[in-house]
């Protein structure tokens, strides 16, 4: 058992570290990037991190596009495509493989964005500032203008 100091920890063995990172993708999806940077602190050397991690990505145990499509999948419940794209990038995905992803799951964004005013407010808005008001809303939310504009159209709120 290590003391509370500040000692360091031992690397994991390559087999622990496998292991690790095993537990941690059976958990949900990680891409490549974020789960680099969990093991990282648990490796013994940047090489037998890369080489596990291309082992991973070898055996189908570790997918960029993979976690991208289930991410965006869970995101898209309540965010546009902006937002997904943000956040997939933060995440570490290839930039292909992010705008791919997003144009697919911004197919459905005037759908999304009308749904999420009817989910969120009962009436239409009554005032400029009402309306304004809902716009930074669905602009904070990740739709972009032509979609928010199209949403907030008169019959927005009549489906």
């Amino acid at each position: 058992m290590r003391s509370a100091r500040n000692e360091p920890a031992a690397p994991d063995t390559p087999q622990e570290l496998k292991a690790r990172a095993l537990r941690t993708l059976a958990r949900r999806e990680h891409s490549r990037a974020e789960l680099a940077r969990k093991l990282a602190p648990h490796a013994a050397s940047r090489d037998a991190l890369e080489a596990l991690l291309d082992e991973l990505v070898r055996r189908k145990q570790l997918c960029d596009e993979r976690y991208a499509e289930e991410r965006a999948h869970v995101l898209s419940r309540k965010y546009g495509a902006a937002r997904i794209r943000l956040e997939l990038r933060a995440r570490g995905v290839a930039e292909d493989t992010v705008e791919n992803i997003a144009t697919a799951a911004g197919t459905d964004d005037l759908e999304r964005a009308r749904a999420i005013l009817r989910k969120r407010y009962a009436a239409p808005p009554s005032t400029r500032e009402e309306r304004a008001r809902r716009m930074r809303f669905l602009q904070q939310r990740g739709f972009t203008g032509e979609v928010i504009r199209a949403a907030l159209g008169r019959d927005a709120h009549e489906d």
